[in-house]
C-alpha cells in the first residue's frame, strides 16, 4: 500500500525540512511514501468557513474514490506508537491501494472533508504548528514501520 501525505503550504523552517528529509529517506526502506505540499489557498478576506471550503476543494482534487483517507485532527483518535503501528498494519492488510494522511489548514477541515474521511487521528491534546506536525507524522510513520518489523528503534 502506498502512503500519501497531503499538506497545504510549504514548510518554511529549514530545521523542519532537514528533519523531514531524514525520515523520508529512512522510510524508503519500508514503504512507498509520497509527500505532497499543495499551494496555500489565499486567505485574505475569507472567513474561516469559506477558507476551509476552498482548502477542502483543493484537497479533494488529490483524492481517488478508493483512497483510504485519514485526517490529522485535534478531535481524532489518540494512539500510542504501538497502537498507531497496529492501525497502519490493519489498513495495509485491508487491501487498500492507497492511504492518504491529510494535514489541513489552520482552521481544520470542511464538512465535505470530514464526510469523505475514513477516520481522524490526533497526535496529542496539545496544539502543534502545521509545519511541526509534518515532521512528527513522518517520524511516527518510520517508528511504526520499525515496530512492525520488530526492529530496535522503538523501546517499550
Amino acid at each position: 500500500m502506498k502512503i500519501v501525505i497531503l499538506t497545504l503550504g510549504k514548510t518554511s523552517a529549514a530545521y523542519l525540512r532537514a528533519g523531514m528529509s531524514v525520515y523520508q529517506e529512512r522510510l524508503k526502506h519500508y514503504a512507498r511514501v509520497e509527500y505532497k505540499e499543495l499551494p496555500d489557498v489565499p486567505a485574505k478576506g475569507l472567513t474561516p468557513e469559506v477558507l476551509k471550503e476552498r482548502e477542502g476543494e483543493v484537497l479533494m482534487k488529490q483524492l481517488k474514490s478508493d483512497d483510504v483517507v485519514l485526517l490529522l485532527d485535534e478531535n481524532g483518535e489518540h494512539f500510542s506508537s504501538r497502537g498507531f503501528a497496529e492501525m497502519l498494519q490493519r489498513r495495509m492488510n485491508s487491501g487498500a491501494k492507497q492511504l492518504v494522511l491529510i494535514i489541513g489548514g489552520a482552521f481544520g477541515f470542511s464538512d465535505a472533508m470530514y464526510a469523505r474521511a475514513n477516520g481522524k487521528i490526533s497526535f496529542s491534546k496539545m496544539t502543534y504548528s502545521h509545519e511541526m506536525i509534518r515532521l512528527l507524522l513522518l517520524e511516527q510513520l518510520y517508528r511504526a514501520h520499525t515496530i512492525l518489523k520488530g526492529e530496535s528503534y522503538h523501546h517499550d
